[in-house]
């Protein structure tokens, strides 16, 4: 029988653990293609650090992932090291697209932000370059959005009725799934036709998802636009 030579990882504690998300395409089209052991952690810490971000657009500074003494002793034997080797790897995950980076100017320089490369961080990053985000002063969220349009649960409150807990995760799993800009123009569609229904919603959702969508028709006034969404599959959710 082996001996152990030394103390390593003790097991999983039993009970219910908390758990990361990291999305199946990392794994399907990220991971194989990694083959640099600085960007697979950074990588990862990402995942785990955003996961623990409080807010709609979620992001990291590169100060941020420094201070994490923790993390850092496992880039470098050094401190100079270390360092050296957490910007290679920030290096190679935004040049691997895993990560956005977008640096702003402060009192105390040029500083690094970096966001998941999903479809909110995209349009934070476009927030970014279009001046409505700002250095705040605040350490634990450096960035301030100063024009921010109004969230999925102030949306459905203010558009269908009032929010339940069923609801409130039926409208997490939509942000996940649809763009921020289709969910508020199917909510829009479903004031227009008087139809105040979240699977009314959904549906629109489900169709412009699957069939495609043509936005000069949604877009638009006129009376072909307001038949489509009145007429066929969707007439079960109107009353008449």
């Amino acid at each position: 029988m082996a001996k152990r030579t030394s103390r390593g990882f003790s097991g999983f504690p039993e009970g219910k653990l908390k758990t990361t998300p990291i999305p199946n395409l990392f794994f399907s089209d990220l991971l194989p293609t990694i083959d640099h052991l600085g960007e697979f952690k950074v990588s990862m810490y990402a995942f785990w650090a955003l996961a623990h971000k409080e807010g709609r657009f979620r992001y990291l500074s590169r100060e941020q992932i420094a201070a994490d003494e923790l993390f850092m002793k496992g880039m470098g034997n050094s401190d100079q090291s270390a360092d050296e080797a957490l910007e290679d790897a920030l290096e190679r995950v935004v040049s691997r697209g895993t990560l956005l980076q977008v640096t702003l100017e402060d009192r105390e320089g040029t500083q690094a932000y970096y966001f998941l490369n999903s479809n909110k961080g995209r349009a934070a990053v476009k927030a970014v370059e279009d001046g409505h985000w700002a250095p705040s002063g605040d350490p634990e969220a450096p960035l301030d959005l100063s024009i921010e349009r109004p969230n999925i649960f102030n949306l459905y409150e203010q558009n269908i009725g009032p929010l339940t807990p069923m609801i409130a995760e039926t409208l997490r799993d939509a942000e996940q799934s649809y763009p921020q800009g289709w969910i508020e123009d199917a909510m829009r569609i479903a004031v227009e036709n008087n139809v105040r229904k979240w699977r009314y919603v959904e549906a629109i959702l489900e169709d412009w998802q699957t069939q495609g969508r043509d936005e000069r028709e949604d877009r638009g006034d006129s009376e072909k636009a307001r038949r489509r969404y009145v007429e066929g599959k969707y007439a079960d959710f109107i009353e008449h």
